[in-house]
Order: structure tokens, then C-alpha cells, then sequence
């Protein structure tokens, strides 16, 4: 007869405590000899009578007490919703090794807030706020639509509204969803303003949803470094956030261009201006020429370059090629975001060069490439090529894990000095 081995039993919880589990999730909750947990979580099981162990900022402690007793006594971990989401099962597992446990999930408290405010969460930034500081998260927060947060008791939905508004970021409303499916749940939802000031049950999710039609802030009023500036400190329009050329492959472009002082430059599809700001950092007392059709994108080139008092970035509205005849010659060529009639484009913007000119163009799809690749061997000998692949790193608990970027190519040709 073979014998069960023995298991830590990880459970999820919801508002309502014993009431809400599983026949089988209740008996072994009741029947523990020792019940682990949150304090909020421990306390939603008050008629539970176990030995308990509260799991706070010492996550080894809690590691090495269930090794101590594990195989000599009934253990059950209780964490709210689903333990494996942004829970602490995860943690336990890879400590002590997933053999040893198993897992019973409620619905995600994230799960059953988006739920009662009836917005998707689909393609939310998700994260909690008991293992990171929103500093760390600000970057998503800035530029995403939506967001859901567990919060903390240091980062609670007053502090949180309060920190975003210190911020600029005041182009979110706002939802806190308290001790879901318990008899005391409540939903409130406000402006940040109003959110700030009011006092929430420990036990609760916060949703930012954007309001429409708002552009992104800048990340703040400092000043630009040269170059490799973070993403968001620029701002830019929706929904064409996350179409501006990553900080990395800004820098690398720039390199590429060789731009010396007293240089003139063109960024042709400048989009928010962020590589006109920087360049022009680069070739002062030299002109950068930013040129966008768009027009809000346009505005938005004006806005940046004198939320950083960046002084010679010209932005000029109207589409390329027609422009070109209206400008200075110029001795390096950006050109990102193309499409349409690239070739076209392309022969116009080489023949605007100067001898020992750099054209620097980005492209994002294979069939761009090999159609850039071929238009620019065509006008020169002298084409490169690189396929930039970057992964930023991610903070999640105590482990470090990468996320890629979309992979882009950057493809350089030099006019030939006469």
C-alpha cells in the first residue's frame, strides 16, 4: 500500500475566509497544525485553531521554519487570491523546491477587482507594491492605459494618488477596490486628487485607468543628459507611446552619425524629437531640423525643447521630401519610423548630404530592411548594418529576470567626399 508524501498545502483566500474555499481547501485549512500567512490574511481565518505563523519582511525565517517542520506536522500557507500571482508560493517553491507543496488558487483579488469596476486587464501593468517602490515602477505606470496595484502599507492608494500628482502623472482615474468578497467590500472610485485624501482598508487593489486623449508627461523638469535618455522623459502622444526610438538604439544611432559641433542635422519623422534634443546636445553651437507631419506629434517637438531649454531644435511641419529644399544642408541625416515611399524618400534625403555626409536610417521589420538595405547600396558603397537585440532587466521578489525589446536595425551609409 503506497503512502502519500508529505505535502505543504499552499492555499488562496478570499474576503469571505472558510466560506469561500473548496470542500477540500476548507478541511485542510481546518485541520492544520500550523496555519502560515499575512497578518491580513491570518486574520480572515479567526476560527481556525493552529499554531500560527506570520510571514512579514523575514521570508527566510518562514523558509527555514517549514523545513524545520515539514513531514512532522500539517502545514498550510493562506495568502489572499492566488497564490502564484504576485503571491508567495513562488518564493517558497523555489526555495524549498516545488515537490514539497501544493497548490489550491482562489480567484486573484486583481482578478475580482477588475471585475467589479468592469474594465479588461488584458493588457494591464500589473505589480505589487509590497516588494518594490513605485519609483521602481513609475516608467511602466507613466506610459501605460491601465494599471493594477497591491498595495502596501507604506504604498497606499493616498500616498500613491498623492505621489503621482507630485509627479505630473494626474491623467489617471482612479479605482480601490477594498477586502473583496468579504461583507464589508467597497469600491470607490475619484480623481487623484480626491483619492489622496481619503483612508482605505489595508486590504485592497488599486486600478488606474487613463483618461482619454491625454499625453504623456515628461518624467521630470531636469535636465537632458547628452544622450541615452530614458524613454520616458520625453512626451509623447497616444496611442504612439512606445513607438519612440528605445534610449539604446538612440545612443548607437547618434555614434553612428558622428555629429560634431557646429554640425547640421535633420531627424526626418522626429515624432517626439527624442534623438533632435539629444543631437542637438551633440552639435551646439550646430542646428538640429526635427520634421514631422504630424501635427500633434509637431507640438509635442516644441514642448520638449523648451521643457528642457534646448535652443537650437527647429521643428518643421509639413512631410518629406518637400521640405528638404527649404533647409540648410545638412552633414548627418536621421530618419526613423519611415514607411510609405521609403526609396523615394531615401534618394532625396542622400542627395541633400554633404560630401562625407552620414544618413543613419532605423527600421523595424525585415521586409523594411531588405528594401533600405537595397535603396542605400545603391547610393553607396560604404552601408553597414546592425541588428540591435536588448533585454532590460526586471525585479520580481528577490530574483532578477530580463524582458526583451522589440529587436530593430539600424542601417548607416556615408556619402563619398568629392
Amino acid at each position: 500500500m503506497s503512502i502519500d508524501p508529505p505535502k505543504i498545502y499552499v492555499v488562496g483566500i478570499g474576503g469571505d475566509g472558510l466560506a469561500g474555499l473548496t470542500s477540500r481547501a476548507r478541511e485542510l485549512v481546518s485541520s492544520c497544525e500550523i496555519l502560515v500567512g499575512s497578518d491580513s490574511a491570518l486574520r480572515l481565518l479567526p476560527e481556525v485553531n493552529a499554531e500560527r505563523l506570520s510571514i512579514g519582511s523575514d521570508l527566510n525565517e518562514v523558509t527555514e521554519n517549514l523545513r524545520t517542520n515539514f513531514g512532522k506536522k500539517r502545514i498550510v500557507v493562506v495568502a489572499t487570491g492566488d497564490p502564484l500571482f504576485y503571491g508567495v508560493a513562488r518564493y517558497l517553491c523555489d526555495r524549498l523546491g516545488k515537490d514539497r507543496f501544493e497548490v489550491l488558487p482562489h480567484v486573484s483579488s486583481m482578478q475580482l477587482a477588475f471585475a467589479r469596476v468592469k474594465e479588461t486587464w488584458e493588457d494591464a501593468y500589473l505589480t505589487d507594491l509590497s516588494t518594490r517602490s513605485l519609483d521602481d515602477v513609475l516608467d511602466r505606470i507613466r506610459i501605460a492605459e491601465t494599471v493594477g496595484l497591491f498595495t502596501s502599507e507604506n504604498h497606499h492608494p493616498a500616498r500613491i494618488a498623492r505621489e503621482l500628482l507630485v509627479r505630473g502623472l494626474d491623467y489617471f482615474r482612479a479605482y480601490v477596490c477594498e477586502n473583496l468578497g468579504g461583507k464589508d467590500e467597497r469600491i470607490t472610485q475619484g480623481e487623484l486628487t480626491e483619492i489622496q485624501g481619503m483612508t482605505f482598508d489595508p486590504l485592497n487593489v488599486m486600478i488606474l485607468r487613463r483618461k482619454p486623449g491625454r499625453p504623456d508627461a515628461p518624467h521630470s523638469a531636469k535636465r537632458l543628459m547628452r544622450f541615452g535618455n530614458p524613454d520616458d522623459v520625453f512626451a509623447q502622444s497616444r496611442p504612439k507611446t512606445g513607438l519612440i526610438t528605445q534610449a539604446e538604439v538612440r545612443a548607437i544611432a547618434l555614434a553612428q552619425l558622428d555629429l560634431q559641433s557646429g554640425s547640421v542635422m535633420w531627424d526626418v519623422g522626429a515624432g517626439s524629437g527624442s534623438v533632435a534634443l539629444e543631437a542637438a546636445q551633440l552639435v551646439d553651437p550646430g542646428r538640429v531640423f526635427a520634421i514631422e507631419q504630424d501635427s500633434a506629434d509637431y507640438h509635442l517637438i516644441v514642448a520638449n525643447a523648451e521643457t528642457y531649454g534646448v535652443r537650437n531644435v527647429q521643428a518643421v511641419f509639413g512631410s518629406a521630401p518637400a521640405v528638404f529644399q527649404d533647409l540648410p544642408a545638412p552633414d548627418a541625416i536621421f530618419i526613423g519610423g519611415n514607411g510609405g515611399e521609403i526609396s523615394r524618400l531615401l534618394e532625396a534625403a542622400f542627395a541633400t548630404l554633404r560630401s562625407g555626409g552620414r544618413l543613419v536610417v532605423n527600421v523595424g521589420t525585415l521586409e523594411m530592411l531588405a528594401l533600405t538595405y537595397e535603396t542605400l547600396k545603391r547610393l553607396s558603397p560604404n552601408v553597414s548594418v546592425l541588428l540591435v537585440n536588448l533585454s532590460r532587466s526586471v525585479e520580481q521578489l528577490e530574483s532578477m529576470r530580463f524582458e526583451a525589446v522589440n529587436p530593430t536595425f539600424l542601417l548607416r551609409a556615408t556619402k563619398l567626399a568629392v
